[in-house]
C-alpha cells in the first residue's frame, strides 16, 4: 500500500470517529479542528495531508519545523508550536508559528510580549492548564489560572484563544471525562472559545467532553 493511500485511510477513520463522538455529544463535527502532529514525519506526509484538506499542523522543534514551514511556504496552513517553549527560542517560535500551544508560565508570556513588541507582531496562543496535577506536566493549576490569565491578557502583544490540557496516559474513561470536563468548564468560565484536549488515544472522550481541537499524530501514520 502506498503511503498516500495509508494516510488517506487513516484520516478517513479518524474523521469518522470524530463525527461519531460529536454526534454522541450532540455537537457539530465541523466545529472540531484536527491538528495533525507531524513532528515525526517529513514534507511528503505533510503534503499528503494538505492535499486531503488538513490545514492545521503541529510541530515541537524549531529547527525541524523551520525547514518544513519555509519549504512549503503555504499561507493557507496554520502552524502550531505544540512543545514546551524555551525562553531563548521564543523569538524564533514567534517568527515561525501562527499559534503557540501552549503558554505554560508567566515568564514565557513576558518574553513573548517583549519579542512581540520588538517584532511588531501579535502572539496568538493557548494557555496550558495542568488539570491532572501531575508533577511532570507543565501549566497553570486550575486554582491559579484566573490570576495567570489576568496577567497574560494584560499584555497587549498576546492574544489568548483558549485553554489546553493533556490527560495522564493511563487514565480510564471516567477519569478522562472528569479531567476534560474540568477544562471545558474553565474555558467557558473565562469565555475562551478554543478547548484543546485529546490525542490519538483519547480524542473521542475529549470531544464528548467538549473539545473544539484535538491533536493527532500516531494514528495518522501508523
Amino acid at each position: 500500500m502506498s503511503e498516500a493511500k495509508k494516510i488517506g485511510q487513516n484520516l478517513a477513520t479518524i474523521q469518522s470517529q470524530i463525527a461519531s463522538a460529536a454526534q454522541r455529544s450532540r455537537r457539530d463535527a465541523s466545529a472540531i479542528t484536527l491538528v495533525a502532529v507531524t513532528k515525526s514525519v517529513g514534507l511528503d506526509e505533510i503534503r499528503i495531508l494538505r492535499d486531503l484538506g488538513i490545514t492545521h499542523f503541529g510541530e515541537n522543534r524549531v529547527d525541524i519545523a523551520r525547514e518544513k514551514i519555509e519549504t512549503l511556504s503555504d499561507t493557507s496552513l496554520t502552524w502550531h508550536m505544540i512543545g514546551n517553549v524555551q525562553r531563548r527560542k521564543a523569538k524564533e517560535v514567534l517568527q515561525l508559528f501562527d499559534t503557540i500551544d501552549a503558554i505554560d508560565r508567566i515568564s514565557l508570556a513576558a518574553t513573548l510580549q517583549r519579542h512581540g513588541e520588538g517584532e511588531d507582531r501579535l502572539c496568538r496562543g493557548l494557555v496550558e492548564v495542568n488539570v491532572s496535577g501531575e508533577a511532570q506536566k507543565h501549566g497553570f493549576s486550575p486554582d491559579n489560572l484566573a490570576e495567570g490569565l489576568a496577567e497574560i491578557t494584560a499584555m497587549d502583544r498576546i492574544q489568548i484563544d483558549g485553554l489546553l490540557t493533556m490527560a495522564p496516559y493511563t487514565a480510564d474513561r471516567e477519569a478522562l471525562m472528569a479531567l476534560f470536563g474540568t477544562l471545558r468548564t474553565l474555558a467557558e468560565a473565562f469565555r475562551l472559545p478554543v478547548v484543546s484536549m485529546g490525542m490519538s488515544r483519547d480524542f473521542e472522550e475529549a470531544i464528548e467532553a467538549g473539545a473544539t481541537q484535538v491533536r493527532i499524530g500516531r494514528s495518522l501514520f501508523a
